[in-house]
């Protein structure tokens, strides 16, 4: 939507002589705005999932809540992993008893060789039944590392920085490797707009998207402005699927509906300043000038003023080509 200025003449006065500048109105092609409702989407879904068995001991997220990489989202505890390791603590002690006990032997063996007491057979019996303990200590440690490794398994951490969409579990709930703890909306929003079959020759990745006010639109404010950054191949229930991005969605809920204008084609209309239309008695007017150097108030009908930018508005009727607009 546009419109030609003409040149601004004539000289500051009241009615009936010229009042203000002149606006020369032309009619030219725009872009045909289209209001459809939008909705806010995640441009990724990712799952908090759980690597060991067990039960959920403690839930450290909520829905809504925004979380963080590798930030702490659940505890999975196992009890039988308590019991193992009492078991391989038990067992340590034992082997380490058993050590002391051959090393004590080997010693008391080395000794007597060197008197001649016993030959070099019981010596190397000895150092063979020390190391053997030796090995089933170290083989030992490295089962209890690894049930240690299984108890940090138990923690659900978050893939991606984003938002928490859903919980499907609570604190006490039975949970298998590989089930989803939580739902996470990561990285940016974007709006999903599905579009009449009849715009899929006129939608065009990068066509500019203006959004409207959240909730009821009061008065079609534009609050931001976007482009469309997608627009699927495949048709979906006789509409055409495209996606849009457009700064400041953050604040939204996935799933909000938006309302937004589109380009769909271009037409032929008339924009003026919104500061030339005035309105009295509950309807809206403009000032033009006359031939005769007066002034005219004549009543126009005006179109949605968020369908349009920069300040302009656009007038449906009650003007015409080549008439000049005075500030009211």
């Amino acid at each position: 939507m546009t419109l030609a200025l003409g040149a601004w003449s004539g000289a500051l006065g009241t009615e009936p002589a010229l009042a203000s500048e002149a606006l020369t109105v032309t009619l030219e092609e725009i872009d045909d705005l289209k209001s459809v409702y939008a909705v806010v989407r995640s441009k990724d879904l990712t799952e908090a999932r759980v690597r060991t068995p067990g039960t959920v001991a403690s839930l450290k997220v909520d829905e809504g809540a925004p979380v963080e990489t590798g930030q702490l989202i659940a505890l999975i505890a196992d009890p039988k992993i308590a019991l193992r390791i009492k078991a391989l603590d038990a067992q340590i002690v034992a082997i380490q008893s058993r050590i002391a006990t051959a090393k004590t032997e080997l010693e008391r063996s080395e000794a007597l060789k060197t008197k001649g007491v016993i030959p070099q057979a019981r010596v190397d019996q000895a150092q063979t039944a020390y190391d053997v303990a030796a090995n089933e200590l170290k083989a030992a440690l490295a089962d209890r590392a690894v049930v240690e490794t299984q108890i940090e398994e138990g923690q659900v951490l978050a893939p991606a920085a984003g938002r928490v969409l859903k919980v499907p579990v609570t604190e006490g709930s039975v949970v298998m490797a590989g089930e989803s703890i939580a739902t996470i909306a990561a990285n940016e929003f974007l709006l999903r707009l599905e579009l009449p079959e009849r715009h899929a020759a006129s939608i065009r990745v990068g066509d500019p998207v203006r959004l409207g006010g959240r909730g009821l639109p009061k008065g079609d404010k534009s609050l931001a402005e976007g482009r469309i950054v997608q627009v699927y191949p495949e048709l979906s229930n006789g509409r055409v699927v495209a996606d849009a991005d457009v700064p400041g969605l953050g604040s939204y809920y996935v799933g909000e509906r938006v309302l937004a204008w589109i380009t769909a084609g271009k037409r032929k209309a008339y924009l003026v300043p919104q500061s030339l239309v005035f309105r009295r008695y509950g309807l809206d007017y403009v000032r033009l000038s006359t031939p005769a150097g007066t002034t005219s108030d004549v009543v126009v009908q005006t179109g949605r003023a968020g369908a349009a930018a920069n300040g302009m508005i656009e007038i449906l009727s009650g003007v015409a080509t080549g008439d000049e607009l005075v500030q009211p």
